[in-house]
């Protein structure tokens, strides 16, 4: 199938191309940085997701995996990981050759524990997967987002590269990991191509922060 991924270059997203690419799938990769990956199935564009007039045409795209983010920036963090990804979803996802879409939310979505606009826009990102899960029900197609929370990607790095703050993560974190960004492609994988009948749900993966509860008597 025609699988276009945003945010291709590194972390998840490059992980996601890899996983497809072995699978025989033809990945566009979408990105404002240059791709590394080298394969006869993967092809690339340098674009910024934020800035419509910049997309690319790429036509009868069967799956799309909206994964471009960024966080810390303030209004960027809106700009990007909420209208950029309602940018790529209007211009590629809406079309009768769509079979499934994945948007890459985060756990703050649901607890809101992160920088604000961050936490807002991955909210924003929930509320959007199920708009779209009902348009394009009508083609038989599914969209769903997951919601990771720590995952040992660069964007990571000042905080798991201080052992301070990574021993306070650790003690939020019931099973004491974050997950590889290769997890994520598979779940990605997952809800993409095996799933054919959840719709409009979101899946937290996070060892387990997200229920862990600090009662005090």
């Amino acid at each position: 199938m025609k699988v276009l991924i945003t945010g291709s270059s590194s972390g998840i997203g490059k992980a996601t191309s890899l996983k497809f690419l072995s699978l025989g799938h033809d990945v566009v990769g979408l990105d404002i940085l240059p791709s590394t990956i080298s394969d006869s199935g993967f092809s690339s564009y340098e674009a910024d997701v934020s800035k419509p007039g910049s997309l690319p045409q790429i036509s009868e795209v069967e799956i799309l995996i909206n994964n471009a983010g960024m966080q810390g920036g303030r209004e960027l963090d809106i700009q990007t990981n909420l209208l950029g990804l309602i940018y790529c979803t209007e211009a590629y996802a809406l079309q009768p050759k769509i079979k499934s879409i994945c948007n890459v939310a985060s756990a703050s979505a649901h607890s809101g524990a992160e920088f604000p606009m961050y936490a807002a826009s991955k909210g924003g990102v929930l509320s959007y997967t199920k708009h779209i899960a009902m348009e394009i029900a009508k083609w038989g197609a599914t969209c769903n987002s997951i919601s990771p929370g720590g995952v040992t990607t660069s964007l990571n790095a000042p905080v798991m590269d201080d052992p301070e703050k990574w021993s306070e993560i650790m003690n939020e974190t019931p099973l004491k990991k974050w997950a590889e960004p290769e997890e994520i492609a598979d779940w990605i994988y997952f809800i993409t191509v095996i799933n054919k009948s959840m719709t409009a749900q979101d899946i937290i993966i996070d060892n387990g922060e997200i229920s862990k509860s600090n009662f005090v008597w």
